[in-house]
């Protein structure tokens, strides 16, 4: 077993980038049930205000650094320097290595659009990468059958890997719910698909090396994160200072 470190509330993974994306085909080879978080301050400050939710994401199989902040934060409390592994960078590169292994991968989540994108996306990046399946559920609370026919549509698709987009913390519940049942390793990577169908920019690399992709999303969508960003990111410093006094 590879060591975690925790970080407030969450317990991160230390597998490096390349390792935690041979584990994850490893797993879709298997149609194994499991399923990766890629966590951020923002997630560990949802896992911290319940207790029920970090239960959730750390029953994960991994959960990895996916922010900056997070890579830092087990330098400042564990002096290890860990490899960030975001869900961005690692949806490609598991589609990449799919399509050379003959894996298919199923995208649940978002909205029609950006699922069509991301088809036409994956045609010319990846046109020997099997589509086991797509699907956009509603926004609603789905019935008892609802939710059983979307796990018996995945199943009976061959998914190997399913590519998961319908936010923090919800796509984490949704995984830690039905996971056990989804015959495949679920990812929980969110903004990666607008991002991946070119509706939404990504942060410049010099931006997100200096833990700063946080504030290129506010300034794109001021109005909605600003509130989120301002509790979330002073409450996961205050925490993070808490924890590393009490280490001293």
């Amino acid at each position: 077993m590879n060591p975690t470190y925790q970080v407030i509330s969450l317990e991160i993974s230390s597998l490096s980038y390349r390792e935690t994306a041979e584990a994850i085909i490893e797993l879709g080879a298997k149609r194994k049930p499991s399923y990766c978080c890629f966590a951020n301050a923002h997630m560990t400050i949802e896992a911290y205000d319940s207790l029920s939710f970090a239960g959730q994401v750390n029953a994960a199989n991994f959960v990895c650094a996916d922010g900056m902040p997070l890579v830092k934060a087990v330098k400042l409390l564990y002096n290890q320097r860990i490899e960030r592994v975001a869900g961005m960078d690692m949806m490609p590169t598991i589609m990449k290595t799919a399509e050379e292994k003959h894996l298919s991968v199923y995208f649940f989540g978002t909205t029609d659009e950006v699922l069509e994108q991301i088809k036409t996306e994956v045609t010319i990046q990846f046109p020997n990468l099997k589509i086991a399946g797509k699907f956009s559920p509603p926004f609603r609370e789905l019935t008892k059958e609802e939710k059983q026919e979307q796990i018996q549509s995945i199943n009976n698709s061959g998914a190997n890997i399913v590519m998961v987009a319908l936010g923090c913390p919800k796509q984490e519940k949704w995984m830690a719910e039905n996971s056990p049942r989804i015959n495949a390793v679920c990812l929980g990577v969110g903004g990666a698909f607008p991002v991946f169908a070119k509706i939404q920019n990504r942060a410049p690399k010099w931006i997100r090396d200096f833990s700063l992709e946080w504030a290129y999303r506010l300034s794109q969508d001021p109005k909605r994160l600003f509130k989120r960003y301002f509790y979330t990111n002073t409450k996961f410093l205050f925490l993070l200072g808490k924890q590393k006094f009490a280490k001293s």
